[in-house]
């Protein structure tokens, strides 16, 4: 069987946590010149959800209360700057997302504290269970803010209004 040194792992998940990053960044910069609907609201929790079939192998198991606290500080810490810097508006009929000066510095804030977070908790529990906290804590942080623009969009756009190109 191979085996793989445990230093390899980390150095590669964190330059792989790193690329992701930056590309998230990216991305997000780029979207703000695109309109928004409610699918590319719905869809990024949906699909970052199958995530959590890593927990049908052991090694990614961990206490249910470390879940639920990873998930609450996702939730309620992480999401936090997100929601204060995402803002909508109207341009003819369309909603987009504003651009925020913030929201860059923000990114790469959020990225710098989980990398120092991610050093510090990998040091008591495995490599595999670090992944399954930060996964949890993650999904927390990314539902409330994409739960949050819903519910903004929807302020705009009520569901079966003429005007909601999604005519959700």
């Amino acid at each position: 069987m191979l085996h793989i040194n445990t230093a390899y792992l980390q150095y590669g998940a964190t330059v792989g946590m790193v690329i992701m990053a930056v590309l998230a960044i990216f991305i997000r910069m780029k979207a703000s010149h695109r309109p928004i609907n409610a699918k590319k609201i719905i869809i990024p929790p949906l699909g970052m959800s199958t995530g959590f079939l890593m927990f049908i192998v052991k090694e990614f198991h961990i206490p249910l209360w470390w879940g639920i606290i990873s998930f609450l500080v996702g939730w309620f810490i992480f999401s936090y700057p997100l929601i204060r810097s995402t803002r909508f508006e109207m341009v003819d009929g369309q909603i987009f997302v504003q651009r925020s000066r913030a929201f860059f510095f923000i990114l790469i804030g959020l990225l710098a504290v989980r990398m120092l977070l991610h050093e510090f908790v990998q040091q008591y529990i495995t490599i595999p269970q670090t992944a399954s906290v930060f996964f949890t804590l993650a999904f927390g942080t990314l539902l409330h803010w994409r739960l949050y623009m819903y519910m903004q969009y929807r302020k705009l756009f009520p569901a079966g209004t003429p005007d909601n190109p999604v005519n959700s």
